[in-house]
């Protein structure tokens, strides 16, 4: 299950203690489900008692304690409880995570992607964007983060059209895989033309030293410039080319590659991924190889892309893509059998879960315009 539909779940809940005249309150149409914080518990939590008590004239702990029964029944959940003031927390069992699994399969890197009915801009979960033109002035690092806050709108169904002041020298345009539609300034839009785009100035703090950044070649380049902040100074250092547990661009595409080469290990070895139950036991289990925190980042991703997109933040998914990595590699070494041992469900399952992770890393290297390599 993912942030999204367990979002979806959170509001029915709501809906059937409205129906039921436990509540008195209008249903909202969207309710935020985050990761827990500290004090929490489970695999998510979500502040919708908390909003709701005051029009329901009830504390935020009475309105949590009459959705919970109806949050515990729903499918895909394993507990509920409530910590604080009113928050829910929520546990998912091992059917959501198989579900979550089988659905990143499928979507394949277009995962966590808004789906637009054809013909009409519309999504499928209702919502119409406005188009969205982005400006960028004459400068490396404006023009890569204009090009990466496209493709991310562009992933939740916004159209999205980009433009520069003026036309940048080819050479590097080519070295930082930078494409723009327009150059100059656009005419006015005619009269009664609909819709009109929503205009939007990329400035963030330019890159110091062009050459320095040129010199790193084009995929620590882009992550040079789109780790940091837009409005933190980048650092096009020679230590983004080290392949090293301090480089963070080197783990995410290490974490990627290796998830192909167990893939590649399991078929030497006879068997395939299955998705299942993660949480089996299998032989000489380091218990600091638990799946739970990769699981959470990974049903995370399609908010952190709606997030990523709505506030214009490359970085956020930058430092997401950093979070799966770090949460897939300690997984691998339990995805294969050792020694003798027969392959198990859990390995089966733990490999369709690293296969996953690799799904995740690549589509999100992919929006920031950086290769995966299969081989590192």
């Amino acid at each position: 299950m993912t942030p999204v539909e367990l979002s979806r779940t959170v509001l029915r809940a709501v809906r059937r203690a409205v129906e039921g005249g436990e509540l008195r309150v209008a249903v909202p149409e969207k309710a935020s489900v985050t990761v827990p914080g500290a004090g929490g518990w489970g695999d998510y939590a979500t502040n919708i008692a908390l909003q709701l008590a005051r029009p329901a004239g009830e504390t935020p702990r009475r309105v949590a304690e009459l959705l919970r029964p109806h949050l515990a029944g729903a499918h895909g959940v394993s507990g509920v409880e409530i910590t604080g003031p009113g928050f829910l927390n929520i546990s998912l069992g091992s059917t959501a995570s198989t579900a979550l699994v089988e659905e990143i399969l499928r979507r394949g890197p277009r995962y966590g992607f808004v789906e637009v009915v054809e013909g009409d801009g519309t999504s499928h979960d209702g919502t119409t964007d406005h188009p969205v033109h982005l400006r960028a002035p004459h400068d490396p690092r404006a023009l890569v983060l204009m090009d990466v806050i496209a493709r991310l709108l562009r992933s939740q169904g916004t159209p999205v059209r980009t433009s520069c002041e003026t036309r940048p020298e080819p050479e590097w345009t080519a070295a930082l895989r930078i494409d723009v539609d327009a150059y100059g300034t656009p005419a006015a839009p005619a009269a009664h033309a609909a819709p009109v785009p929503l205009d939007v100035n990329v400035r963030p703090v330019p890159a110091p030293d062009l050459a320095e950044l040129l010199s790193l070649g084009p995929d620590a380049a882009r992550w040079a410039l789109l780790h940091p902040a837009a409005h933190d100074r980048p650092r096009p250092t020679a230590d983004l080319l080290v392949q090293g547990e301090g480089n963070p661009l080197f783990r995410v595409r290490y974490a990627y590659a290796r998830t192909l080469a167990v893939s590649r290990n399991a078929a030497d070895l006879g068997f395939t991924a299955q998705p299942g139950d993660v949480e089996e036991d299998v032989q000489d289990e380091d218990t600091s190889s638990t799946p739970t925190p990769l699981l959470t980042h990974l049903a995370d991703h399609p908010r952190l892309l709606a997030r990523a997109a709505a506030h214009r933040a490359p970085d956020l998914l930058a430092r997401h893509l950093v979070a799966v990595a770090d949460a897939t590699l300690p997984l691998l070494p339990t995805t294969l059998p050792l020694g003798d041992e027969k392959p198990l469900a859990a390995h089966r399952a733990r490999l369709a879960l690293a296969e996953a992770a690799g799904v995740v890393l690549a589509g999100g290297l992919s929006l920031l315009g950086i290769d995966a390599p299969e081989h590192l």
